[in-house]
């Protein structure tokens, strides 16, 4: 039975042959066999490296294998050891090996030596030889040590908040940060931010590679049009003049191309080496999909066509999809800097890119700064949609079979009660949807958008695709328009679903879209101006995604070419018939139950990966109840498609693999055959040692059982059967019940002033009740409230930690937006500004808020202050500063400012190192240096 070290090297093997090396002992060395050769056991005068590594017969490399298990992160020093190790006869690509790898078998770090901060990072693999030859002979230094060297970037053409954004990044990529989030509003130009930084990372870096992903096919489109349209700022020629642009559509990688553009299913695909992607599963993204997304993370395995060096830069288009929790393997595939974008980003977002945000961005300050409009709530309120109604029995109500559409009449043996909650899923009642729609119709002209004749183009979310197509049916009949006015935009449309967006967004018909989710997120309508709800969300960045398809601006003439009698878009309208606007919003999608997930989302999630136990549970009880109600031409059906298995047997797979019982025999069977296989006894039984199975071999039997639960769900003909006979319930149309609307009127509708009174308040109210709730856990908030009057009891790490957990609670509660709030409540009482990016302003926030302080400075001034106080107090001392003393003791107090104090480590960064550094600073204060920066930060800090 093999060790674990020995286990540890057999699986190491295995992933340096995967990539393109050749593995021998150092017996056995034959350098001639190959291009890359790892070589075991090579001797050193450090003793002999596990690994080797040589290239074109020199050596480039060192590879330090550990045991199973191991944590590699302090094991780069022994790595470095190697890599400077004499080695007898070998020619070395340099005194000091460049590339140095640590692996256990399950994970490998990697780390360059020529980079200029090295430091060891994950990756998915071994680099392939090809690629460390091309590192070793690339002129220009190694692409960390040229992100360092990036040039300032070029403003004209862009908006502020781009600029921000792009000099953040920059920033981010010289500190090495391996991923980074920017969070800018919808319509502020996220994507022409991207191309932005893209083009000076392929010019100025040297990028060879950048994979673009997104999670819908029609974005993928918009994304190549951005690439397309953009004008190179220094050069004059557009990005696809001057490199190559692939938008996938097959599974073939064009090899020239710089960009490539790619969905992340397709992607996974590839990944799995499938020669063919079928586009229509690029067409709906995970996230709309309403919580079907696997829970655990889609595994990939490594492929030597798409090697995981194969890109230095990933960037993720609407990062904030619940489905990346799935694709997190995927993502991490490659050894490349991560690039997050969004507009809507949750607690799970921030946790994935590291809680780096290097660029924030809110719709609400996008409308103050006009790149965004603002909205107006104009509520419905009906009889129906708040109560429900009641049918008697015996009354005569209309049933259509979901399918096939063929209705039928049948008089009711019970009464009929259903809840607004069960509308347009259950029950349908025309008059429900009629009577919304009427007062939505006869209010347009009069109290949304007054002294208009044209109907302004309006998005409306339905349920489903039946509730689409009945909202269709009678805006036209309302309005007596043609089928030209108002079009249904869903996956089950008829007609191609991009030329009726392009309509929509370019030409004067539709001037109504109906959609259940497809337009929902990312795609750029601008002339919308007005969005109606007739279904409700409860995921908070679902919902803000939604309202974002009305926040774009868009010019007076590009408005009036399709609506000319709008003059200006100034704001766009909410038409809330359900409530969405007060219903409580969850952070994610994903954390809805799973009672809500349709039995086709359940299906397809299933297929998808999600192998979840509730989510097997949940779908194995629904095939139960499913079994109890079919035919028996279906249930022939069902087993002829699935091999012969019934929809019984199916449910009963998939519960096996969730039960405890099947799980615990299961493990013992792969254990006894593990054991026999190796000539030792079972465990339990006698000379065994052990008493049970392992964890191991609990986790290879749930693997087991669930493959064999999972596997039939593959096949997309077996899933479409199953979720067509399980549609054959009728959906029960109400033409009895008559409604009324109750109430209708703009809501909250308030001077600008007020409104951002109300805001502030909000603000401040929040950031109140979060030091109330959090003043015991987060270690600023306990010593700023405990020891208010401490000198230099916080430290800036603990700032640091404090605006995070903030962040995490509250997006919108930046030190910038609260100081904002603050100075709307109070002005008389707050002092100074509260520049977004000092984090040192939290101390002056929280201490204003525990109502220490009579007045809100901002931290900076109140450093400014206590300095020149200082200096005074010297002076009457007799204590005086040369000029050059002066500029240092400035810096240092800029410091304070900044980082809540200065130490001995700052004098090895800027500003202190362009001076001269420590060394100087020792030469003009001599040895009285550290107990002056010790007052200093004694009489600056607060």
């Amino acid at each position: 039975m093999l060790t674990p070290e020995q286990h540890a090297r057999q699986l190491i093997d295995a992933q340096l042959a995967l990539a393109g090396w050749l593995v021998q002992d150092y017996k056995q060395i034959n350098l001639g066999a190959g291009a890359g050769v790892a070589v075991r056991e090579y001797p050193t005068d450090s003793g002999p490296a596990d690994y080797a590594l040589l290239v074109d017969r020199k050596l480039v490399g060192i590879v330090e294998a550990k045991r199973e298990g191991t944590s590699l992160t302090a094991v780069a020093e022994q790595t470095a050891r190697y890599q400077t190790s004499a080695t007898k006869h070998a020619q070395r690509v340099a005194d000091q090996l460049p590339f140095g790898y640590e692996a256990n078998g399950q994970e490998i770090r990697f780390a360059d030596a020529r980079d200029p901060e090295p430091r060891s990072r994950p990756v998915f693999g071994f680099h392939r030889p090809e690629t460390l030859r091309a590192w070793t002979r690339q002129l220009g230094g190694t692409l960390r040590a040229r992100l360092r060297t990036l040039p300032a970037v070029t403003t004209a053409g862009l908006r502020d908040c781009q600029i921000e954004a792009l000099r953040n990044l920059d920033v981010s990529l010289k500190d090495d940060r391996p991923r980074a989030l920017i969070q800018m509003a919808t319509g502020s130009g996220k994507t022409f931010t991207a191309v932005s930084f893209i083009y000076r990372l392929i010019k100025f870096a040297g990028a060879k590679r950048i994979l673009f992903l997104v999670d819908r096919g029609n974005l993928g489109r918009q994304t190549l049009q951005e690439f397309q349209q953009y004008t190179a700022p220094d050069d004059g020629r557009k990005f696809t003049e001057l490199y190559n642009v692939q938008h996938l559509t097959s599974n073939q990688l064009d090899t020239v191309s710089k960009v490539t553009i790619t969905t992340i299913q397709r992607l996974y695909s590839m990944l799995r080496g499938e020669a063919e992607f079928d586009a229509g599963n690029e067409e709906r993204s995970g996230f709309e999909l309403n919580g079907e997304a696997p829970q655990r993370p889609r595994e990939v395995a490594y492929n030597p066509a798409l090697p995981p060096e194969g890109y230095d830069f990933v960037v993720i288009d609407e990062c904030h999809r619940s489905i990346y929790n799935v694709w997190q393997q995927v993502l991490e595939y490659f050894d490349a800097h991560l690039i997050g974008l969004t507009a809507t980003p949750a607690k799970q977002t921030f946790g994935f890119f590291n809680q780096n945000l290097v660029m924030e961005y809110s719709h609400e300050r996008a409308v103050v700064d006009g790149v965004n409009v603002g909205s107006d709530v104009f509520r419905i309120e009906t009889e129906i949609t708040a109560q429900g109604s009641r049918v008697e029995k015996g009354s005569s109500v209309r049933l259509m079979e979901r399918q096939t559409r063929t209705k039928r009449w049948e008089t009711l043996d019970d009464d009929l009660v259903y809840t607004g909650t069960q509308l347009d899923r259950s029950v349908t009642a025309p008059d429900q949807i009629r009577t919304v729609l009427t007062k939505w119709k006869s209010s347009l002209f009069t109290e949304l958008f007054p002294g208009r004749e044209i109907v302004p183009k309006t998005l409306v979310f339905a349920k489903s695709d039946h509730h689409a197509d009945e909202i269709v049916e009678l805006v036209r009949e309302l309005f007596g328009k043609g089928n030209d006015f108002c079009k249904k935009i869903t996956y089950g449309s008829d007609e191609n679903a991009d030329t009726l967006i392009r309509k929509f967004r370019n030409e004067y018909n539709p001037r109504v879209a109906v959609t259940v989710d497809m337009i929902s997120t990312g795609t750029d309508i601008k002339p919308l101006e007005c969005l109606l709800f007739l279904r409700d969300v409860r995921s908070r960045v679902y919902f803000d995604q939604m309202k974002g398809r009305g926040t774009r601006v868009i010019s007076p003439t590009d408005l009036e070419t399709v609506t000319s009698d709008a003059g200006a878009k100034t704001r766009f309208v909410i038409v809330d018939a359900v409530g969405v606007t007060d219903s409580v919003k969850k952070d994610t999608e994903s954390v809805e139950r799973l009672g809500g997930l349709g039995f086709e989302k359940l299906l397809h999630a299933v297929a998808q990966g999600n192998h979840d136990s509730a989510q097997l549970r949940s779908l194995a009880t629904r095939l139960a109840r499913l079994d109890r109600q079919l035919t028996p031409d279906d249930r022939a059906a069902v087993q002829a498609q699935a091999g012969g298995a019934t929809v019984q047997q199916l449910a009963a797979r998939l519960y096996d693999a969730v039960d405890p019982v099947r799980q615990e025999a299961e493990a013992q069977r792969v254990a006894a055959a593990e054991a026999h296989a190796a000539g030792l006894p079972a465990p339990g039984e006698p000379g065994s040692t052990l008493d049970e199975p392992t964890d191991a071999h609990w986790q290879q039997a749930v693997e087991a059982l669930t493959e064999r639960a999972v596997r039939l769900f593959d096949d997309p003909a077996l899933r479409n059967l199953l979720t067509k006979v399980h549609a054959q319930h009728d959906l029960i149309i109400d033409l009895v019940s008559q409604d009324r609307v109750l109430a209708a009127g703009f809501e909250h509708r308030t001077s600008p002033e007020a409104a951002q009174e109300a805001l502030a308040r909000q603000r401040v109210d929040k950031f109140q009740a979060f030091i109330e709730a959090h003043k015991d856990e987060i270690t600023a908030l306990q010593l700023l409230h405990n020891q208010p009057y401490a000198r230099r009891a916080v430290t800036f790490a603990q700032i640091r930690e404090l605006a995070l957990a903030l962040r995490l609670d509250h997006p919108e509660l930046t030190p910038e937006g609260i100081w904002a709030a603050y100075e709307q409540l109070e002005k008389a009482r707050v002092r100074g500004a509260g520049p977004k990016t000092l984090l040192t302003n939290l101390v002056s926030l929280v201490r204003f808020a525990l109502h220490q302080t009579e007045t809100l400075t901002a931290y900076p001034l109140g450093v400014d202050e206590r300095f020149g106080a200082w200096l005074a107090a010297q002076q009457q001392a007799g204590r005086t500063f040369s000029d050059e003393q002066q500029r240092w003791l400035t810096m240092m107090k800029e410091k304070v400012a900044t980082s809540l104090s200065v130490e001995a480590e700052d004098f090895t960064m800027p500003p202190f190192v362009d001076q001269g550094g420590y060394a100087r600073a020792r030469q003009v204060f001599g040895a009285d240096l550290n107990q002056l920066v010790a007052e200093l930060n004694e009489a600056l800090a607060a």
